[in-house]
């Protein structure tokens, strides 16, 4: 009998250079960190010339006073609101007041057409700062791998080694927070469970989140099936 060759393709994570995700911030394979901030959107295009004029000045400002890079990510999807047509014809089949039920009705049916014509995006938008300290612990020597105890002080030089890098990480996050917040926007630091929301979600645009996040805690990405 012959045998098939079978094609197997790779998982999502072998294409990802993480190595775990813990205390809200991201481990790449090379010990090296990265914390992601939400930043919130604003409507430049409503503002007066004058605030149009202040925050891209003080957005100059922002930028000219990183010491470090920094890297912006944003995201567009198509706006699912099908739960939210739904809800508004409850809200029409109980409604008592006639004149709200009919304007509740015409409501509904002009975002129906609406999103029938046209693809309501969301915008999202993202803040990633770097920090190229090696969190690794350097290799075992000779002595250490003979005689044992090399893994034991591997674990805790890891540990070591990440807190420190973490605190000046933090201190990065600050900084940029406080940049920001100074051109007018807000930006929040993403939980542990929110970044592998984030890069689930990233790398499956047509299906939903079939992952309790809350649930995940402090993992390896290696441990989640993509």
């Amino acid at each position: 009998m012959q045998k098939k060759n079978k094609i197997v393709g790779k998982s999502t994570q072998s294409f990802l250079r993480i190595g775990e995700i813990k205390n809200d911030t991201v481990v790449l394979e090379d010990g090296t960190l990265r914390a992601i901030l939400a930043v919130a959107s604003t409507n430049f295009d409503l503002k007066s010339q004058e605030e149009q004029e202040a925050m891209i000045y003080n957005y100059q400002r922002f930028l000219n006073s990183l010491d470090f890079s920094v890297q912006m990510l944003m995201q567009s999807r198509k706006m699912e609101i099908g739960a939210y047509i739904e809800k508004l014809k409850k809200i029409a089949e109980k409604q008592t007041n006639e004149l709200l039920r009919v304007q509740t009705v015409e409501y509904t049916e002009f975002i129906s057409r609406l999103i029938e014509n046209a693809s309501i995006m969301n915008k999202n938008f993202y803040l990633i700062v770097p920090l190229g300290t090696n969190v690794n612990p350097s290799p075992a020597g000779f002595f250490s791998r003979i005689f044992g105890g090399g893994k034991a002080k591997e674990a805790a030089e890891r540990i070591t080694n990440f807190e420190k890098a973490k605190e000046d990480l933090d201190n990065r996050v600050q900084s940029a927070s406080g940049g920001l917040s100074q051109v007018g926007l807000k930006a929040s630091r993403l939980k542990t469970e929110e970044i592998m929301q984030l890069y689930y979600n990233s790398y499956n645009f047509e299906s939903g989140p079939v992952i309790d996040a809350k649930s995940l805690g402090d993992i390896k990405l290696s441990e989640i099936e993509l």
